[in-house]
């Protein structure tokens, strides 16, 4: 872990990554593509240790409130943010501003939080987004090895819809030959209804690689599933769209599932509803 001292902290569309890097372990991250320009060892966390400074500045100087999110490229509640802590001084100010937050997370850690979402929902708006790729426990712990398992994630969300939190589900990646199945899909979205998530994210059945993610990718398949490396080259070669043989038949049950459950499972959907700040969502219902 090392420390650095941002110039800036919000993307156009109002992003906030406090970290870069991740000590989760998920065989597929995306992040650790090359593109992004992360230039120290990915598990060498750094950290915007300004991070709440930065925030506080440009909320205080906005004119019209909005949606804050968090963790699009590295999860705000890694193993490092129990010390440190500044994902909840983030949050602290979101809440005194009068701004609203949507969280990418895969750790019940959000939970050491729910006082200030509580907060911040009751006068705004807080959506926590929660990563499910795999309904069986022990693939689960060699998918994504240093995380919350999936029981662990659905726990979460079943406090966070008791508390009046709404929820969104990442179901991404599916992998190829490891999780692409019926069973494991519905395992997912069984998890996913009962804890009454609002909506959840898809984008088809499958994984995108690119370079420093494929390497990372193919080294744990060699170490976790022999013989599968060379199945995935000799099928996608070095394409970044990695998708499942049985993605048209898992998406129409995806999509049925989630009409016949009232979750919301058309993306563009699910982003309006996210990135919409309560004002403007009652400005649309009078529209409408």
């Amino acid at each position: 872990m090392h420390y650095v001292n941002a110039k800036g902290i919000l993307s156009a569309k109002n992003g906030m990554n406090i970290y870069r890097g991740c000590t989760h372990g998920c065989i597929y991250c995306d992040s650790r593509s090359v593109c992004y320009q992360i230039k120290h060892d990915f598990e060498d966390i750094e950290v915007k240790q300004n991070a709440p400074e930065l925030l506080e500045k440009v909320l205080r100087s906005k004119r019209k409130k909005c949606m804050i999110g968090t963790g699009s490229m590295c999860d705000p509640y890694m193993h490092c943010e129990e010390k440190l802590g500044l994902t909840r001084k983030c949050l602290e100010i979101i809440d005194r501003y009068g701004f609203g937050v949507s969280l990418i997370t895969k750790s019940s850690r959000v939970l050491r939080d729910l006082d200030l979402l509580k907060s911040i929902n009751s006068k705004a708006k807080a959506v926590v987004q929660m990563t499910l790729t795999t309904y069986d426990e022990n693939l689960c712990k060699i998918l994504e090895p240093y995380v919350s398992t999936t029981s662990e994630r659905f726990d979460a969300l079943k406090v966070l819809r008791d508390n009046g939190i709404p929820t969104v589900v990442w179901l991404c990646p599916i992998l190829p030959f490891i999780n692409d199945t019926e069973e494991n899909l519905k395992g997912v979205l069984k998890y996913c209804f009962d804890a009454s998530v609002k909506g959840i994210i898809c984008f088809g059945m499958g994984v995108t690689l690119r370079e420093g993610d494929r390497e990372y990718f193919y080294k744990k398949l060699d170490e976790h599933f022999p013989g599968l490396k060379e199945k995935y080259h000799r099928k996608y070669g070095y394409a970044y769209e990695v998708t499942s043989d049985n993605s048209p038949y898992l998406m129409r049950i995806f999509h049925s599932e989630c009409k016949a459950h009232g979750v919301i499972s058309n993306t563009s959907d699910v982003f309006e509803y996210l990135y919409s700040f309560p004002e403007e969502e009652s400005e649309q219902l009078r529209l409408f």
